[in-house]
This record gives structure tokens, sequence and C-alpha cells, in this order.
């Protein structure tokens, strides 16, 4: 099977997935923010949640529902700066799984990554990364939403936790990025062999 990657265009091809899987995943998972409502674990993403209060008519009282499930709606998010988060950080995700996917099929298909097509495919996994970066510096600005000061005891706000903590998938959001902007960025350019010029 014919490559049109060098020897580091397969390590950028393998990186970018790990990359992009990574970002992905931690966009996908709803545990950004950790904290508990009602004696119960409680857990946000951008758009899903984990435990949620509801009135339970029988007994007259607010209970917790633990499980997990994306808002009803977009307008049901809790606040405006994470729908922007949640689109910013999408489109992010989708340029590094589409360069990601690209670099893969470059390991099997001969004339597919040139040097110039690599550099291109570099800048874009950047663009991805600065607006995954863009998200997760957004997310913080929606700590104030009603959602969450109830779940962080009432005393969280733009860019305090108050009771809450930063979750595992935020990090993981942020580091897919972070090294895709930073280290996949850099092997791209040198990810493509030089194109052969035929005598025609």
């Amino acid at each position: 099977m014919a490559s049109s990657l060098t020897c580091t265009g397969v390590i950028w091809a393998l990186l970018s997935f790990l990359c992009a899987a990574t970002s992905c995943v931690g966009f996908f998972m709803p545990y950004w923010l950790w904290g508990s409502q009602l004696g119960k674990p409680v857990s946000f993403g951008t758009f899903r949640r984990c435990s949620y209060p509801v009135h339970d008519e029988s007994r007259q009282m607010m209970v917790m529902v633990e499980e997990c499930g994306r808002y009803a709606s977009f307008q049901g998010i809790p606040s405006a700066e994470w729908r922007i988060c949640t689109i910013v950080t999408g489109l992010g995700c989708g340029l590094l799984l589409l360069v990601a996917l690209t670099a893969l099929m470059g390991c099997c298909v001969s004339d597919l990554i040139s040097r110039t097509v690599g550099r291109v495919a570099g800048g874009i996994q950047f663009l991805g990364g600065l607006l995954i970066g863009a998200g997760c510096a957004l997310y913080p600005l929606g700590w104030d939403s009603e959602e969450v000061r109830q779940t962080c005891g009432y005393i969280s706000g733009q860019f305090d936790l108050g009771k809450c903590e930063i979750g595992w998938a935020y990090y993981c959001t942020g580091a897919g990025a972070a090294a895709a902007m930073l280290l996949c960025t850099w092997l791209a350019c040198f990810s493509g062999k030089k194109q052969k010029h035929y005598p025609y």
C-alpha cells in the first residue's frame, strides 16, 4: 500500500487522530463542571447535564433525577455564553476530526497529501485548536447562570467556581486542542512527500 506521507507525516496523522479524539470526547462528555445539589452529584458540559431536579407530585418535594442527557432545546442551555461555546467548540472539533481522518487516509493513499496540502491541513488544525481554545475560555462566563449557581452553592459567578470544581472533560478538550495547535501544526509542515513531476 502506497503512502503519501513521510515518516514524520505518519506520526502527524496518528497524533492528529489522538488530539481530535481527545477533544471530541471531552466536548461530548458532560463533565466540564462538577458540583452537588440536594445531596447528589451534578455535572455540566456545554450542552449536556447529569442529574437535575424535578418536582415529585406524590411527595410534594424536589427530587434529583440521576441521569445524563442533552438540554431539551438549544435555548435550554443555561447561558448565551455556553450556547456560543457549544457552537465554537463543536466547529473546532469538527475541523480537527476532518484533518485527522484525511491524514489517516494519507497513510493508505498515494499522492493525497503533498507538502502544500500538509501545510494547509496544519493551518486548519491551528484554526480548529484556536476555536476550541476560545470555547474553553468562554465557558467560565456562564458560571453565573441560575442552574450553575444552584449547584455551586449560590456563590459562583463568572470565573468564580464557588463550591464547584472543573471536571476532567474540560481539561481533556483543552489539552487536545493545545496539542493540535502546537505540535500537530508544526508536524504538518513536514508531513507530505514532494510531488513527482511527470514529463508530460
